[in-house]
């Protein structure tokens, strides 16, 4: 991806070519306050920019496009203006390389901050973090000069995808956490760590921009910096799982949690998700009703997230697909061309060379293509006589009268009522979640065997937390047929809608909206009979509510269906 998506956010130091840290900050850009500042942070801040406003008008230095400072790195593109400063895609004309830049007003009451966080962080020379190049203070500016990476995505484009794999979010927190270990180790801070802060290479490593730097940016400081930064990552991994913010307002493109449900784990928010993940992503984000339910104590430390995430099973990767080979190709030859050399792909086509004259004909040859001929002309004579005879006795049988015969009426039988209808194949339905509710065990359900079970996801209420309407399974009769009962048989007190697509279908509809409600009830066996006669093939069982599980949550379980005539 290219770097134009970042925020001025990353500063440096070294008027040489010493390698330091930093990237831009896409947050930056966009106003965004860090979503996890506590009160007390926000209320410091808002003083500190206050205070800020009050000693000096700031604005944004008037450059351009062509721009050079240090007669060495020349200005491509603004890329953001922000709170007075600017970040810009540059190039190095020295070493001729892309870099970005940052540029503030000597004056600028965050100057002095800037410059001094960007020369604590080139101490620490970890490559994990972007590095800055340069960072000088020269006619009445200082600027910061940093790694441009074009071979980066943000973890904001990552997930705007779709959520990560387990490996990749595993890789995500495992070395993030890491990371910010060494950094809390030698006394940086990074207050600003969200999803446009972190970077995955083409190689799958994981970069972190803006330590220290961001923060004085925007002048964000912190009472407890190790808490903020270890609740940071959990918040990105809880993203990475969910591809939602674990907060209620929207914040980097994703879409916040629902008013008023608090912070429930990943695993009851999105089906499928990584059990041991989702606990670590709670203990970092330090949900105490949570972690202490699960007699696990919450991450305060990105050491103690490292250590956490170390102690899991470690988390392989999914197995590669394979393409297919393409289809073998036959290669034929003309006659006359085996062996000779082939035109090169992309050379000039070359005349083909024409084919040699047949022999002439012998006399031999003339005699016996005469009495093919004439053999032909004898088998088409004998034929033509067959034919003609079977036609005429043909037409000699059905002028004949036949009597009638009595047989039974060509009436449709009526539908006998109660039969069993076959499922022939049936599929987990939850459109309005991320498409999948325990697919493996569904066959679980129509087996005959009450003992075993499909089952949902779990959830913090019965309501499927306030998340989705229903999930459920699809059943497939094999062909449209009258729908005269269905019989449930739960796992506790449930409520369900059976719903029926359009007679017509042929294919399964994959939106709730194509099936329509015939039935609904509730209890542990429940038989729903629609009101009027119904003809389907897809017949959807919609589960509305669900019971208490002994895990401590709310899960559903079918253990038998039947359908009848």
């Amino acid at each position: 991806m290219a770097e134009r998506s970042t925020a001025a956010v990353d500063v440096a130091d070294n008027s040489g070519d010493n390698p330091l840290t930093a990237k831009a900050d896409k947050a930056a850009s966009d106003g965004v306050a860090e979503a996890r500042d506590t009160a007390e942070q926000s209320a410091r801040d808002s003083d500190g920019e206050r205070r800020d406003s009050e000693q000096s008008v700031i604005t944004t230095p008037e450059l351009h496009s062509g721009h050079k400072l240090a007669r060495r790195y020349r200005l491509e593109e603004c890329v953001t203006r922000l709170d007075g400063f600017s970040s810009w895609r540059a190039v190095d004309e020295k070493l001729r390389r892309a870099v970005g830049v940052h540029i503030l007003p000597a004056d600028h009451p965050r100057a002095r901050s800037v410059l001094a966080a960007a020369r604590s962080s080139a101490l620490l020379g970890d490559p994990r973090f972007v590095q800055v190049l340069d960072a000088v203070e020269e006619n009445d500016l200082v600027y910061v000069v940093h790694e441009w990476l074009p071979d980066a995505t943000e973890l904001t484009a990552l997930l705007a995808a779709g959520p990560l794999e387990a490996h990749d979010a595993y890789q995500l927190v495992s070395q993030v956490s890491q990371a910010m270990a060494a950094a809390h180790r030698e006394g940086l801070a990074h207050l600003r760590l969200t999803p446009s802060a972190v970077l995955r290479s083409s190689t799958g490593q994981y970069r972190i921009r803006g330590l220290a730097v961001n923060a004085a940016l925007r002048g964000i400081s912190a009472e407890r910096p190790q808490r903020t930064d270890t609740e940071a990552i959990g918040a990105l991994l809880y993203a990475a799982l969910t591809k939602r913010w674990p907060y209620e307002n929207d914040a980097y493109g994703l879409s916040g949690l629902p008013k008023g449900v608090g912070l429930i784990p990943p695993d009851q928010v999105r089906a499928g998700v990584h059990r041991g993940l989702s606990e670590i992503a709670m203990r970092a984000l330090v949900n105490d009703g949570a972690t202490a339910s699960r007699q696990e104590p919450p991450c305060t430390t990105p050491d103690e997230l490292a250590k956490a995430v170390a102690a899991m099973p470690r988390i392989r990767p999914p197995e590669p697909d394979f393409p297919t080979p393409p289809e073998y190709q036959r290669t034929t030859y003309q006659q006359g061309n085996y062996g000779r050399p082939q035109a090169r792909p992309g050379s000039a086509a070359t005349a083909a060379s024409p084919l040699p004259p047949p022999p002439l004909q012998s006399r031999t040859g003339k005699a016996l293509k005469w009495a093919v001929s004439a053999l032909l002309i004898a088998a088409l004579g004998l034929g033509s006589w067959q034919v003609a005879d079977k036609l005429l006795g043909h037409r000699a049988e059905r002028e004949t009268p036949v009597a009638p015969q009595k047989g039974p009426t060509d009436d449709k039988k009526p539908v006998e009522s109660g039969k069993p209808i076959p499922i022939t194949d049936a599929h987990d339905f939850d459109p309005l979640g991320d498409g999948s509710e325990k697919p493996r065990d569904i066959e679980n359900a129509y087996d005959g065997d009450l003992g075993s079970f499909w089952q949902t996801d779990g959830y913090y209420r019965a309501d499927l937390g306030g998340l989705k309407p229903g999930v459920g399974m699809v059943l497939d009769l094999g062909k449209a047929q009258p729908v005269g009962t269905v019989e449930l048989t739960f796992e506790g007190e449930t409520s369900v809608e059976l719903r029926t697509a359009a007679a017509d279908r042929t294919d399964q509809p994959s939106d709730v909206d194509s099936y329509t409600v015939v039935a609904s009830g509730s209890g542990s066996k429940v038989t729903l009979k629609p009101a009027k006669p119904v003809t389907a093939r897809y017949v959807l069982v919609w589960l509305t509510k669900l019971p208490a599980s002994a895990e401590g949550n709310f899960r559903g379980k079918i253990s038998d269906i039947k359908i009848t005539t």
